[in-house]
């Protein structure tokens, strides 16, 4: 069996379960269950604390997980990042008072302090920046008014906590996270099952980024039409009972739905239709 590690809580678990249960995997009913066994499709789930999640499969006890790429990084484990799954993105930075620190350079000789030690550390060596790093678990912006440390790096999503604190943003982002699937680093086990787990989760990312559009067109506007909407390999096009007239199908992105109905229209498109994509294999 495929042996998977799963984030059993926070931000991760959720749509982790949910992109799983797309791909058509058995998951757990319950939240205290931290294993199931999917017989049908030959797969064993473990649901573990997602800063754990590199470190096991990096032991090679499991196969792959599914984590964060800043919890992966942060953790130094021997393994890596194989699939972006698009959610839970967040933005790593650096902040401090107004008026202290201008750039990364000004972080020589000054105390960092943060949650995720590894990537602080690492992005300030790859840097060349010769800074003390203090680990604190949570609220790192009090550690500057505490005097714990001139600087802090954590996560930044709208700022405002940030500025509730009174501070300021520092410089370039360390880093841009979301979850990841990964595996140990140079794993050659079962290559077959692990392209079958990677291949239906691509098939949920794109049935989530794409629609299907069907319409119906004059075939003298065709070529215009097919110009709106190429699709993947290209779209479908068959003949409808009155004469000259075609009936199109395509995959087009979700994002675009609306514009591309917009242009369809205006070169004589009708019956114009949108249905949603629930999986899909490129």
């Amino acid at each position: 069996m495929l042996r998977i590690a799963v984030p059993n809580k926070g931000s991760l678990s959720g749509p982790a379960a949910d992109m799983l249960h797309e791909a058509g995997y058995q998951q757990r009913r319950e939240s205290k269950e931290l294993r199931i066994v999917d017989p049908a499709n030959d797969v064993e789930f473990f649901y573990l604390r997602p800063r754990d999640i590199a470190i096991y499969v990096a032991s090679g006890q499991l196969d792959i997980g599914i984590t964060g790429r800043d919890l992966l990084i942060d953790s130094g484990a021997n393994a890596e990042e194989i699939l972006p799954l698009g959610f839970a993105r967040s933005t790593f930075r650096y902040a401090t008072k107004p008026g202290g620190i201008s750039g990364l350079a000004d972080l020589n000789g000054k105390t960092v302090a943060t949650s995720y030690e590894g990537i602080v550390a690492k992005h300030l060596a790859d840097n060349g920046i010769d800074a003390s790093v203090v680990h604190l678990d949570g609220a790192v912006e009090t550690a500057i008014q505490l005097g714990v440390a001139q600087v802090i790096a954590d996560v930044v999503e709208t700022g405002t906590s940030l500025r509730n604190a009174g501070l300021e943003v520092v410089g370039e982002p360390i880093m841009k996270s979301e979850a990841v699937v990964i595996r140990r680093t140079g794993a050659d086990g079962e290559e077959s099952k692990v392209r079958q787990f990677l291949r239906r989760l691509q098939g949920v990312l794109v049935a989530r980024t794409y629609v299907m559009m069907d319409y119906d067109i004059r075939a003298e506007h065709l070529e215009a039409a097919v110009a709106i909407t190429p699709g993947l390999e290209g779209p479908t096009v068959s003949p409808l009972h009155n004469e000259g007239w075609v009936a199109v199908r395509a995959m087009v992105p979700a994002k675009d739905a609306q514009r591309i109905m917009d242009d369809l229209y205006d070169i004589g498109a009708r019956a114009i239709l949108t249905t949603a994509i629930h999986a899909c294999r490129l």
